[in-house]
């Protein structure tokens, strides 16, 4: 039973120009193609997805974004460069949608199954925030619900709430429900980083798109049998550090 038959689900990518840490990285090549390319390329794959929007900011900086997203013949929102929370929200305003699956732009490894496992349990749960818990950093989305996006844009209050998007959402669990799950997933690599946040995540991978890009999205047990031939790869970014959720720029 396809349990999205009357349920609109968007997917909304956050992307910008002014990362601190790595600035352009939605640009860079893999494989040939800019890193923006494939995250959308990868939305596309995810099954029930109604609609797919790249929400950047609307200054000129990011024009090249947008030069990228319509080449991909996919919808462009341009909204305020620091408040992502309402560049995000705005975006579902345009475009609608019961369900947000929320994508960023650093994350060339997004999974498309395991982000459709996630739409699934979001429906069966009726979930207002819903993620898997157990996979690599990178590879999974966030579920939104509509109610709980509009909610965490009249309601949020801190600096970090309007940069993160769902903080708000994840703080406020008597007011929303919040769906946290495993899934039947190995990873010899428990540590492993699969988001382009600094220059050493964007040689990681470079080297993983350049074995197994072949014109097509590759999954991520491709990558961890990948990763089990070549180890050494694994440390090129084992030293960096995430961010907190509660950081501001």
């Amino acid at each position: 039973m396809n349990t999205t038959s009357h349920i609109t689900i968007t997917a909304i990518i956050q992307a910008r120009m002014q990362s601190t840490r790595l600035p352009g990285k939605s640009i860079l090549p893999l494989a040939g193609k800019p890193l923006l390319y494939h995250v959308i390329q990868r939305a596309y794959a995810i099954q029930n997805i109604s609609t797919v929007v790249v929400a950047i900011p609307d200054d000129e900086d990011n024009d090249q974004l947008a030069d990228i997203a319509l080449q991909c013949n996919t919808n462009v929102f341009r909204g305020p460069l620091h408040n992502v929370l309402e560049r995000y929200y705005l975006a579902y305003k345009q475009y609608n949608g019961n369900y947000i699956v929320r994508i960023t732009a650093d994350n060339p490894f997004t999974d498309s199954l395991y982000a459709q496992v996630a739409i699934e349990e979001a429906l069966h749960a009726h979930a207002d925030l819903c993620a898997i818990k157990n996979l690599p950093l990178g590879t999974g989305v966030e579920i939104i619900s509509s109610r709980a996006l509009e909610a965490a844009y009249m309601e949020s209050t801190k600096p970090y709430h309007f940069e993160h998007v769902t903080p708000y959402i994840k703080e406020n669990p008597d007011a929303f429900k919040l769906h946290y799950f495993d899934i039947t997933f190995t990873n010899p690599f428990p540590a492993l980083r699969l988001t382009v946040d600094t220059y050493q995540d964007y040689l990681l991978a470079s080297a993983i798109y350049d074995a197994l890009y072949k014109g097509t999205v590759f999954t991520l047990n491709d990558v961890i049998a990948f990763l089990e031939k070549n180890p050494d790869l694994v440390t090129i970014n084992a030293h960096i550090e995430q961010k907190p959720m509660t950081s501001h720029e």
